[in-house]
């Protein structure tokens, strides 16, 4: 009967050491939730500055005063380019249009000649 005893002693002994591993193992999965809780909320936050900061300064910055320096600057782009080359292109112009040949070609008087012109 005594070896009975300490079957039964063994095992509520096995059963309290189960129940215990598992009240500690809910403890640790809880205290290890609420962790990682505390640094997600932590993280929300920062993250949640962190656009709030850049929002602020997109919402400041003015779109159409960036849009009249971006043309202002084009334009101003355009004008340093025709200042550059207004002389060249005049001269290439010019020299294109003096440059008419004045005679006909073998064809051309051939064509005349037989009255298909």
């Amino acid at each position: 009967m005594a070896l009975i005893q300490q079957l039964l002693v063994a095992e509520k002994q096995a059963d309290d050491i189960i129940a215990n591993a598992k009240k500690n193992r809910l403890t640790k999965l809880r205290q290890a939730k609420e962790k990682a809780e505390e640094e997600l909320k932590d993280f929300r936050e920062k993250e949640e500055s962190k656009f709030q900061k850049e929002m602020g300064v997109k919402a400041k910055a003015d779109p159409n005063e960036s849009l009249r320096h971006t043309t202002k600057s084009e334009i101003d782009q355009v004008h340093r380019d025709y200042a550059a080359n207004n002389a060249k292109t005049i001269q290439y112009v010019v020299s294109k249009v003096l440059d008419v040949e004045t005679s006909l070609t073998s064809m051309q008087k051939q064509a005349l000649m037989t009255g298909n012109a």
